[in-house]
């Protein structure tokens, strides 16, 4: 197979190989350093656009929930459905969400609400489910409800006038 002397010299060959590059690394690191000398030589200026100044007009709450489309508002109910059940009184890993427009919050029979949430007071208003859907832990910081929101508030109020039809 192999005898001592060949397997010393491909060790010897590969070993010395890799000193070369190395070596060659630091002299590279050396003749070409490129490091911050001062200010920046130019600056590139780019013009700072504002989302708020869009050319499309705002658009009040209030008919934003009267253009709301049910039927888009079940389809985002399914980001809801692995924590929320629709059926009066079942509980799930998140309170139950029929008849959740207009009742007390932290009211839902049965479920164990964080105190932060039983702080929160007040009802779920249109409006306060609008606030809580953007961003939960934004509106009532300390809640256990993990979801991160919905951005867009088109899905928003579809989802509110969704789970609004639902309780008579």
């Amino acid at each position: 197979m192999f005898d001592t002397m060949t397997v010393t010299k491909a060790a010897a060959g590969l070993f010395g190989a890799f000193l070369a590059f190395l070596l060659a690394k630091w002299a590279a690191d050396v003749l070409f350093h490129v490091g911050a000398h001062g200010e920046a030589s130019y600056i590139v200026e780019v013009e700072e656009s504002d989302r708020e100044a869009s050319d499309e007009p705002e658009v009040s709450f209030e008919e934003m929930m009267a253009q709301a489309d049910v039927d888009k508002g079940a389809n985002v109910f399914k980001k809801c459905a692995a924590c929320h059940k629709l059926e009066d009184g079942a509980n799930g890993t998140g309170p139950y969400l029929y008849g959740v427009v207009g009742r007390p919050i932290a009211s839902a029979s049965g479920f164990g609400y964080s105190a932060a949430m039983q702080e929160k007071g007040g009802d779920w208003t249109p409006e306060a489910l609008d606030a809580f859907l953007e961003k939960p832990s934004a509106d009532v910081p300390g809640t256990s409800m993990s979801f991160a929101g919905l951005k867009k508030a088109s899905d928003r109020v579809n989802l509110i006038a969704y789970l609004d039809s639902l309780d008579n």
